[in-house]
């Protein structure tokens, strides 16, 4: 009984993931949910609480699965951006499910991110202290901005990707640049100025 309960729950999660990063909290349909998890609509109020309550936890879902897929790296940061951006290419609904949660649910924060978050800020902290990272700049906004660069290519307007990436350019070539841009812009912002 509790591996049935625990694939429904998958199941589920997978679900609202597709439903969610398609039609975003407002236009996401528990019904739609629930039909394409194979799964009674009522179990998704029983384990996951209200709909804003499953959009939280597939949120939450997300940011552990990206954690796993792409450990931090606080020796390599401009790897870890280059590893960030692929996981994105190879997960475009991912990076849209990420722009509605930032529309619609901002600042909701699951304790377990927060968590996650700080440790990362911790070990960034001492890294800098070591003189590994550049010390002129906060942890967060190294953070943030090395986060912020990862996606650039994703958030930034379909006109201003087309133009920069030229139409004789194969996409995977104006990907590669794209994914090398972000790489050197890191390694040089979270390089020690004295080296």
């Amino acid at each position: 009984m509790a591996g049935d309960s625990n694939a429904t729950r998958t199941r589920l999660l997978g679900a609202a993931f597709h439903e969610f990063a398609e039609h975003g909290l407002a236009g996401a349909r528990v019904d739609r949910i629930a039909a394409a998890a194979g799964a009674n609509k009522r179990l998704i109020y029983v384990y996951f609480g209200n709909k804003e309550q499953l959009f939280d936890r597939v949120i939450e879902h997300c940011v552990a699965e990206g954690t796993e897929a792409v450990p931090f790296d606080v020796d390599d940061l401009p790897r870890y951006a280059g590893a960030l951006f692929d996981h994105l290419v190879a997960r475009p609904d991912l990076m849209r499910l990420l722009t509605w949660k930032q529309l619609e649910r901002p600042g909701e924060v699951h304790p377990d991110t927060a968590a996650s978050w700080q440790g990362k800020l911790d070990v960034l902290s001492a890294a800098q202290r070591r003189g590994h990272v550049e010390p002129a700049l906060d942890p967060a906004d190294i953070l943030n901005l090395t986060l912020a660069l990862a996606q650039a290519w994703f958030t930034a307007a379909g006109d201003m990707a087309r133009i920069s990436s030229p139409s004789a350019a194969a996409p995977s070539e104006g990907r590669s640049r794209q994914r090398a841009a972000v790489v050197e812009t890191v390694r040089r912002m979270t390089t020690p100025q004295d080296r």
